[in-house]
């Protein structure tokens, strides 16, 4: 887990909120914005100052994307400056203090900090409007249990084991929301108990132990087609497989990647349909033009590749080969039409003659 450095511009040793922060930016700002903000200055206060995506994450039931566009607003406020470092991963956060004069209304609009999208997700909404959503996501519908039948859900002794089970792997008592969410997988999305066990499991061992981060999960194994434990394994191994192969291939070592790194990753493999050859080569092609490793590059001759219908390493040959006889032929017009100061010199034409007889004086005039 990546600790994140704190840094603090105010030579203080309690946590605080400035009236300036209360009557100019909390009342414009996302409750959980505001709760995240809240989170870093009690952080600030502790001995250890540090702070991390995946622990906050946890503490609030977020995903890790959703703290960083939390943090995203507060920098576009101006009252943090977030620090990375080379791999572009966040490595500090900065406290500043809030300016004199309060920000421009207009900054503070909703709609100005991408606020619209509303990134936090209650636990009541569908899972149409999760960040996983998809097509089959769309159909499903979040419904909130009676007492009565949390009563009848639990009187299977499969459930709760899968309850006691669940309390083990997180190692907290459950809340109303957790119950919730797992009968969401066992009575909606119809998975068995031994693939929510495994579930739990799996995403605990990625270091994962929020809900809603294996709520999206669930979602996804839905999408994909997982029906048992082997379809969920096979899900999960391909999955490594494919991050593995574009980490190897982009010459990343010594790091997980990152968030925006693995949504990049899933988009080519899902969303493109690309096969891991396609994508390695691309991550290949990425080092060969710009020596390091760049997912942005990479999704740009993909994205290109989509767009051209490419579905096998035949088709890119084609592709370069075109793209050669195109270079070729364009080079070959330049040649032929560019201007050479020997062969496009104007010859002069002399009358030999006469230019003797001016010579000699002897010319006559007409």
């Amino acid at each position: 887990m990546t600790k994140i450095a704190l840094h603090n511009d105010k030579d203080t040793s309690v946590t605080y909120v400035s009236n300036q922060f209360i009557d100019h930016y909390m009342t414009a700002a996302n409750g959980e914005y505001v709760k995240i903000y809240l989170y870093l200055l009690r952080c600030m206060g502790s001995a250890d100052a540090s702070f991390s995506l995946s622990a906050a994450a946890d503490k609030f039931e977020h995903t890790e994307k959703d703290i960083q566009r939390a943090l995203n607003y507060w920098e576009k406020m101006q009252l943090l400056q977030l620090e990375y470092n080379d791999q572009q991963q966040l490595a500090g956060i900065r406290f500043l203090d809030s300016k004199a004069t309060p920000p421009a209304e207009d900054a503070l609009k909703p709609d100005s900090a991408n606020q619209t999208a509303a990134p936090f997700r209650s636990q009541s909404y569908s899972a149409a409007q999760t960040d996983s959503a998809s097509p089959a996501a769309a159909s499903f519908h979040r419904q909130n249990y009676t007492a009565a039948q949390l009563d009848a859900f639990q009187e299977q002794e499969s459930v709760r084991e899968l309850l006691f089970v669940t309390e083990h792997y997180l190692k907290r008592p459950l809340t109303a929301t957790d119950i919730h969410t797992i009968f969401f997988w066992y009575d909606e999305l119809k998975f068995p108990v031994d693939v929510i066990e495994y579930l739990i499991e799996y995403c605990v061992g990625k270091g994962h132990t929020s809900l809603r981060y294996m709520d999206k999960v669930a979602i996804a194994w839905k999408d994909s087609g997982v029906r048992t434990v082997a379809d969920a394994k096979r899900s999960s191994t391909a999955y490594s497989q494919i991050h593995f192969s574009v980490m190897k291939a982009l010459g990343i070592s010594g790091r997980n990647l990152v968030s925006s790194e693995t949504e990049l990753i899933d988009k080519w493999a899902k969303t493109y349909g690309f096969t891991s050859e396609l994508i390695t080569e691309a991550c290949r092609r990425t080092i060969s033009a710009t020596h390091q490793p760049s997912f942005e590059y990479t999704d740009g001759i993909l994205r290109k590749w989509y767009e051209q219908e490419v579905h096998h390493l035949t088709d890119i040959a084609k592709l370069d080969s075109e793209y050669q006889r195109t270079r070729s032929n364009a080079s070959g017009a330049n040649k032929a039409a560019s201007p050479n100061r020997f062969n496009n010199f104007q010859q002069r034409t002399y009358d030999y003659d006469k230019l003797e007889q001016q010579l000699l004086g002897t010319v006559t005039k007409p």
